[in-house]
Formats: structure tokens, sequence, C-alpha cells
């Protein structure tokens, strides 16, 4: 044996003899630190549970765990994409429009053979938590399980056994149309790698019990940012700019829910926010298109201590750091856009854009109205809106649409001139962008029920004939 390989051999033992020390001495570190560990997430396990405990929806005494689904399901508003205007209640059906196509909502019923019915508890958690169906495929996001992942096992049991006391219903589901390869759900695999977070709801413990349970309704059941958190092109909400206002679908717009102040909720208080979820409007703004949906169907039913809960944990969401106000719009389009107001627009909401208290709402400082996509406002315009009608405030006020008396360009006109008058700043929107608009509504599968409404009530004017009750029966 040569010297050369002598040495190599020696240093290879004295390496191996190295590596074998440092390893032992590394698992010795391990063992030590997983020990220490395991006694570090006990206790952390419990700080938790009490913490979440707290943190979950309010709870009254005596409460069954159905009827805790039952107030889970309203929290989660299910009823509104899971039932279509003329149909049974959650036996789905409901389009759904996407970037990529159409998706329409699944039966939920216990119907065993269209519906859940012989979804397990563990099947029900699957998609909650992991977005998955009972055979294991994989669910689209347009069923926010990015958000109910969030929800506690506890709390989607409750979901699955107030479900389960539902009417079944048989009705097949109908598959998606979707943009090519995007209709095969294998798909989303990826998706779910890249975007999708598993989990649910960790309390906070620097911040208080109240904030807390604002925090597991609005991130969890309430799935706020589906709306109002902007989207990139893959369809996944923007962790960097959460609830900074984003798009509902159709070019509604969903306005931001950051401390903003001109085009946020920053000169709400915590009552405002709290009486406009119960009601469906306050001092500030009224609900309109999707939001309405959301305050009939969902927030009107929740407890004064979750709203307040929700208006606390909301109120804490500073300003996006974009709050910049567009320079101060002029010209041609904003004096013909005055003339238009005037003439059509004065009578409920006051030359000085101020509405009436309590009844018309203002469009001065509104953060609709100022929002950096003025899709809602032109939906409004165009095809009417119904306030939410509430137990608070039954009265559902209705704005008639426009768009059969006014054409593109005098839409943007008149919503060039609110979104730039008594101190608002909004960039200029042209009549290409109110046919789009125009056209979405025309062509959208939910149809128009701003518009409907309106006619309704034009129609009953006239003396009720049999097709407005008709009518009257299908909103």
């Amino acid at each position: 044996m040569d010297l050369r390989r002598s040495r190599k051999i020696a240093v290879g033992s004295l390496l191996g003899l190295a590596v074998g020390a440092l390893c032992a001495a590394v698992a010795a570190q391990t063992a030590q630190t997983t020990q220490t560990t395991q006694t570090t997430q006990t206790a952390q396990t419990a700080q938790t549970a009490q913490a979440m405990q707290t943190a979950q929806p309010t709870q009254s005494p005596g409460q069954t765990p159905t009827e805790r689904g039952r107030y889970l399901v309203r929290a989660g508003d299910c009823t509104s994409c899971h039932t279509t205007r003329s149909g049974k209640p959650f036996a789905g059906g409901l389009a759904l429009p996407t970037p990529f196509g159409v998706i329409y909502s699944p039966n939920i019923t216990p119907d065993p053979d269209t519906g859940i019915g012989k979804w397990s508890k563990d099947d029900f958690w699957n998609a909650m938590h992991r977005g998955v169906d009972d055979e294991g495929k994989h669910l689209y996001p347009a069923f926010p399980y990015p958000w109910f992942t969030k929800l506690t096992r506890e709390d989607v049991d409750a979901i699955k056994d107030y479900l389960a006391t539902l009417a079944p219903v048989k009705q097949e589901n109908r598959a998606p149309e979707l943009m090519w390869p995007l209709g095969w759900r294998g798909v989303m695999a990826g998706w779910n790698m890249l975007f999708f977070h598993p989990g649910t709801f960790e309390p906070d413990p620097g911040k208080s019990a109240e904030w807390n349970r604002g925090a597991y309704l609005v991130e969890g059941a309430g799935h706020c940012a589906a709306c109002h958190t902007p989207k990139n092109s893959l369809g996944a909400t923007r962790s960097d700019a959460a609830l900074q206002g984003g798009s509902a679908g159709e070019h509604w717009y969903a306005p931001s829910l950051t401390g903003d102040v001109r085009n946020g909720i920053g000169d709400w208080s915590v009552a405002e926010i709290v009486e406009y979820l119960k009601t469906g409007s306050n001092d500030k703004s009224a609900s309109a298109g999707t939001m309405a949906e959301v305050v009939k169907n969902s927030t009107q039913y929740l407890t004064d201590a979750d709203l307040r809960a929700i208006a606390v944990y909301l109120k804490d969401i500073p300003a996006s750091g974009d709050a910049a106000s567009p320079e101060v719009q002029t010209g041609d389009t904003i004096a013909r856009g005055e003339a238009l107001y005037l003439d059509n627009c004065t009578g409920c909401h006051m030359p000085d854009g101020g509405g009436v208290s309590k009844v018309f709402p203002p469009l001065k400082r509104s953060a609709v109205i100022q929002s950096r996509e003025p899709g809602t406002v032109l939906h409004v315009v165009l095809g009417g809106a119904t306030i939410a009608s509430t137990t608070a405030k039954p009265s559902g006020l209705t704005m008639p649409g426009f768009a059969e008396k006014l054409n593109d360009q005098e839409i943007a006109d008149v919503v060039n001139y609110i979104r730039n008058a008594w101190g608002n700043r909004g960039s200029l929107v042209d009549a290409g962008a109110v046919a789009d608009v125009r056209k979405a509504a025309a062509q959208s599968p939910q149809g128009n029920p701003g518009k409907d409404r309106a006619a309704m009530l034009v129609c009953r004017s006239k003396g009720a004939p049999a097709s407005c009750r008709d009518n009257a029966s299908a909103q």
C-alpha cells in the first residue's frame, strides 16, 4: 500500500469518526429539543384550546349542536350560493361566474343520491378543511374552503348536524363549464400547493378575546376576503393586499375594509359597522348587489356581540398605505354629468350628495363611490339596486335603474360627476367601461335582481295584476 493511499485512509477514518461524533451530538441535542418542544407544545395546545373557546362565536346557554350549526350556516351565508332564486333551499344549482368559466353550486341537502346524505362527518370535515369531496376529488375554491379551513372541528360537525335536518331535495348537480384544462379537478392539487394553507384558526394572544372572535368570523365562516381582497391571475387572493378591495364577479367591486378614509371604513365607528351589518344601511352607506344578499341572508342574524367583534377586528386593520387621492377631475364629462345628476338624482340624493339620513344613502364621501374600481357604481346606476330588507329595517328601498333612459356616455358622465363632486375623488370612466358592465348584467346567469325589483314595483303601482304577484314571489 503506497503512502498516499495510507494517508487517504487515515484522513477518511478521522473524518468518519468526526462525522459520527457530530451526528451523535446532533441526535442528543435533537432529542433534548424535541422533549422541550413537546412540553412547550402541550402547554401551547392547552392555551390555544382555551383561547379558541373565547374566540369562537357567541353561544347561547343550552344551545344544541344543531342550533349552533344553523347559526354558523347563517354566519357563512351558505344559502346565498347554494340556493337559486326560484329553487329549493340548499339544493344548489346557482351559477357562479368566474374568469375561468362558470361553476354551479352543489346540492348540500341530505338527499342520499344527489346531496350529501351519505357523507360522514369526516367527509364533511375534509371538504371544509382540505377542499376535497367524499371521494377525495378536489373542490374548486369558488367553494371557500381556503377560509372554512379555519373553522374548528366542533363547529364543522355542528354545521353538518344542522344540514342533516334539512328536507332532502333530489336535484342532480351540474358539471362546471370551465376552460381547458381546469375541468380536470386534479389541476387543483397544484393550485392548493401554491396558494392554500390549511389549518384551524390560531388566536393571537396579544389581542383581546373580542378581537379574536371577530378575526375567527371574518377570516373563517364569513370568508370576507373572498370578495374584499384582490386576486392574482390564477384566482388566488393576494396576501399582501388583504381586505383592500377586490372583485366580486361580473364587474361588481367589493370596497376596501381597511382604515382608508376615502375608499375604506376609516371614518366608520364600531357602532356604524354593527348597524350596517345588522340592518343593511347606516348614515354613511347602504348595501347593494351581493352585499345586500350577505346582510339579508347572513349578518342580520348574528348576535350583537359577534357583530361588535367583527367591527372591532375590522377597525384594527390599518390603512393600506395606498390611499393617496387621485387628482381632481374636471372637463366636459363633469359638466355634463352635473346636469344629468340635477335632472335625475337630486330628488333622493339631494343637490349636495348628502342623501336623506336613514332613508337614501349619501354619495358624498362614500367609499363605494370613490373605490378604485367603479364597477359597483355602474351596476347600480344601470340596473338599480334594493337595500337589504332586514328585521330591523324591513322596507328594502329600491333605486330604479337608468339603463333604458341614459346611454353609455351619459351613464359615464353622471358617474364621473358623483365620483368627483363634493370632495369625492375617483378616476374617470368612459362609455366603453359602461358598455362592458351593461353587457355583463345582461348576460349574467343570475339575472339582474335590482332591475327586476324596480320593474315589479312599477308594475304594482299600476294595479298589481297577477303577473306582478308572480314576479314578486320569485324575488
